[in-house]
């Protein structure tokens, strides 16, 4: 067997769970839930695909966790109630049977938020419009709407939200949590400096636009205990600003990586375009070498790794221990598979996979909706 075949099928541990290997499905958007947000038989045969297909672990898309403002897109999955959770139960218990960890992606989308079962406005740290229109792939159409300021009690109101949303999680079997902290969702704009205006000891200096992460990652770890993981994403690139980078560049990641490290997250997750480029400028360590640097946490890295020999040689180098696919991941849902059996993988192709959910029909659910790894 081939070295990146032995590095890519090594176990590897989170806290206290073991994966069987070192690939992870990444989470991508769906909207393919009922409009409510509960997940169907759609949903489940989706999410089993990748347990068949040998991942280690699956995150599912982006769900919401209330049922006030966290809804970024109409038939997107929620964990907001106990139907929410009753509905995913079963998906989870079939993607475990095949021996596939599950873990639910709690996202609140603040003010980038284009489509609410339950509220007609939005809300963000400070008043916030993203700097692109809608995403028209997935629904929506023309400018975000100006998103509203968060008041401490609605922040404190988010929190619990995530926090109930957790409790759902441990009801419905997942093995772990992971806090959507990228790509310019509602956590991450707190993190922002050029959309978190406050005043108050949310925003102002990178320590206090932290802090609201930092509250949120203890209040859910209380809730559901030390034996569940519990993870964050983090991005410097946004959904609606794809050159965005932290105006610090390494001093910057040295204190966001820092300060998560001194939390309880059993991993980070780092989104990015291509993981194995310098992440601050030339010359400068990759976003995924700061993060394993600063933070000293399991790191999983996500973007343009799904050439296996790149994937083996990012974790053999130490600046990654799993690797997150997406495209790659619709293209062949059974890519762990394959790669043990020396088989070839399919391009992805954006053209037949890129499809609105009324356009994508049953027989076609190889090729679902995405959003960027």
């Amino acid at each position: 067997m081939q070295r990146y075949e032995d590095t890519l099928f090594d176990q590897g541990h989170i806290s206290n769970h073991i994966l069987k290997n070192r690939y992870i499905v990444g989470p991508m958007t769906r909207v393919s839930s009922e409009a409510d947000g509960t997940p169907n038989e759609r949903v489940h045969r989706y999410y089993e695909r990748f347990a068949k297909g040998g991942f280690a672990a699956v995150m599912t898309e982006g769900t919401y966790p209330d049922t006030m403002y966290s809804q970024g897109y109409e038939n997107q999955a929620g964990l907001a109630t106990e139907k929410h959770a009753e509905a995913w139960a079963p998906i989870v218990r079939d993607v475990k049977a095949h021996g596939a960890k599950m873990i639910v992606q709690l996202m609140h989308a603040g003010g980038q938020s284009q489509g609410n079962y339950y509220k007609d406005t939005s809300v963000a740290p400070s008043p916030f419009q993203p700097p692109k229109p809608m995403v028209e792939v997935y629904g929506g159409q023309g400018d975000f709407p100006v998103a509203k300021e968060l008041t401490k009690d609605e922040i404190e109101d988010v929190k619990d939200g995530f926090v109930q949303s957790a409790r759902y999680a441990v009801s419905a079997g997942f093995d772990g949590i992971e806090l959507h902290g990228a790509n310019g969702y509602l956590l991450d704009q707190f993190l922002s400096e050029n959309i978190n205006k406050r005043e108050d000891e949310y925003g102002g200096s990178i320590e206090n636009r932290l802090r609201f992460l930092v509250e949120l990652i203890d209040d859910v770890r209380d809730a559901v205990g030390e034996q569940m993981m519990l993870g964050i994403r983090i991005s410097q690139l946004k959904a609606t600003n794809g050159t965005y980078k932290w105006p610090g560049g390494e001093k910057d990641a040295e204190v966001i990586f820092s300060t998560l490290g001194k939390t309880s997250v059993d991993f980070i997750h780092l989104s990015d375009d291509d993981a194995t480029t310098p992440g601050f400028g030339e010359g400068t360590m990759t976003m995924a070498e700061a993060a394993k640097k600063y933070s000293g946490k399991p790191i999983i890295g996500c973007g343009n790794l799904s050439d296996p020999e790149v994937a083996a040689q990012f974790i053999s180098d130490g600046q990654s221990d799993f690797v997150a696919i997406a495209r790659q991941a619709l293209a062949n849902p059974d890519t762990p598979n394959r790669v043990l059996e020396n088989k070839p993988l399919d391009d992805f192709d954006a053209g037949s996979i890129m499809k609105p959910k009324a356009y994508v029909k049953d027989h076609e659910l190889d090729q679902p909706l995405t959003e960027n790894e």
